[in-house]
């Protein structure tokens, strides 16, 4: 999973990729101080793995990782080259989603471009540089698709499909509003990469005494909240300056650090959490002396398109797969308890895998 992380400059977005990631970009509080784009790979916390490569004395434990990119801050004006972001915005066009960093605490200390802390109107801003980047993306490939379409007649249902995406960003609405029954178009337009189709998940940054109550007295955080209900996208509170905190201590501390904060889980842990969600996405496991490994996959894939995730010959060979549930398999205390008690089911083609699955492939090529 790729997740691009934008916002304004200012918002606290550099300081949360920091501390999601302890990729160590630079935060400072001026525009523009991220000119390149950082990349952070993050592991996914999951307490399952752990246990499963002490149970099987696993010489390897892998979890599932997170990819995170941050640009620099965008502003008004972006996509006509005001301040620097545009140029990086190619960078996030392959992520499976955005996290829009957007402030939502009052500091006189540090400088809001605009002015004055609106969260909603902070959002629009980078919404409608977002549509006028895939707008220029848009209008390049309606001028090179219109002439190829001259001499190639299966390139006109491609073309109408450019124009009536142009037609709804420049109503100001994104791209994810385009729908279509027909698969191949659909499949047409994920292909253009565009920023407006991608999912949302609002990162509303506040201050750390709005952690405790999940950012319920915070106005800020109910608009955002409101906004992002009706755009179909995701919230969650985080207080990036307490994240960049806790980043620096061993897991022991840092639960000790949250419940002393009145909060249960990490900013990351609400991120992958909404991330999975948004993406329907599931994690299902493999396990054994060698290596105790956790894989990502969307929710509704079966059994052999989830061996493909592992190798392709795996997909390719698949005769049936070997699964229990994680908690059974626990419950039992070794794989042969479980058969013994016929927790152990064999699957076939058409077997969809559920989270927490524990799964062995058998295959032949």
């Amino acid at each position: 999973m790729k997740l691009g992380i934008v916002g304004l400059p200012n918002v606290g977005k550099s300081t949360l990729f920091n501390s999601l990631t302890k990729a160590g970009a630079q935060a400072a509080n001026y525009p523009f101080c991220t000119i390149d784009p950082n990349v952070g790979i993050v592991p996914v916390p999951d307490e399952r793995l752990k246990k499963l490569g002490d149970l099987h004395h696993s010489k390897k434990v892998t979890p599932a990782v997170i990819e995170f990119v941050d640009i620099a801050g965008l502003v008004k004006g972006a996509s006509k080259g005001e301040g620097l972001g545009n140029q990086f915005l190619a960078n996030i066009r392959e992520c499976d989603a955005i996290v829009h960093v957007v402030r939502c605490f009052e500091d006189e200390n540090v400088i809001h471009v605009d002015g004055s802390v609106d969260p909603v109107r902070d959002i629009e801003t980078i919404n409608l540089e977002l549509i006028f980047a895939d707008l220029e993306v848009l209008e390049r490939r309606i001028s090179k698709t219109g002439k190829s379409a001259m001499n190639d007649k299966s390139l006109k249902k491609e073309l109408e499909v450019l124009k009536e995406l142009k037609a709804i960003l420049e109503e100001g609405k994104p791209a994810s509003v385009y729908t279509n029954d027909d698969q191949d178009i659909m499949a047409f337009v994920r292909s253009l990469c565009l920023l407006t189709a991608k999912p949302v998940i609002f990162a509303a940054n506040v201050a750390e005494d709005d952690l405790a109550d999940d950012g319920a007295s915070n106005p800020h955080v109910q608009a955002v909240r409101k906004f992002a209900e009706e755009s179909g996208s995701k919230v969650f509170v985080v207080s990036a300056q307490i994240e960049q905190e806790i980043a620096e201590l061993d897991d022991d501390e840092k639960a000790d650090y949250l419940e002393a904060l009145g909060v249960s889980e990490s900013g990351l842990d609400k991120l992958i959490a909404a991330s999975y969600d948004l993406l329907g996405l599931l994690s299902f496991l493999t396990t054994g002396e060698d290596e105790t490994r956790a894989w990502t996959i969307k929710k509704g894939t079966k059994a052999p398109q989830a061996a493909g995730k592992i190798h392709t010959d795996f997909e390719r060979g698949f005769i049936r797969a070997e699964v229990i549930n994680y908690d059974d398999l626990m419950a039992c205390g070794s794989s042969t308890a479980a058969k013994e008690k016929g927790l152990m089911r064999l699957e076939g083609k058409e077997y969809v895998v559920q989270d927490g699955d524990v799964i062995l492939f058998r295959f032949n090529v």
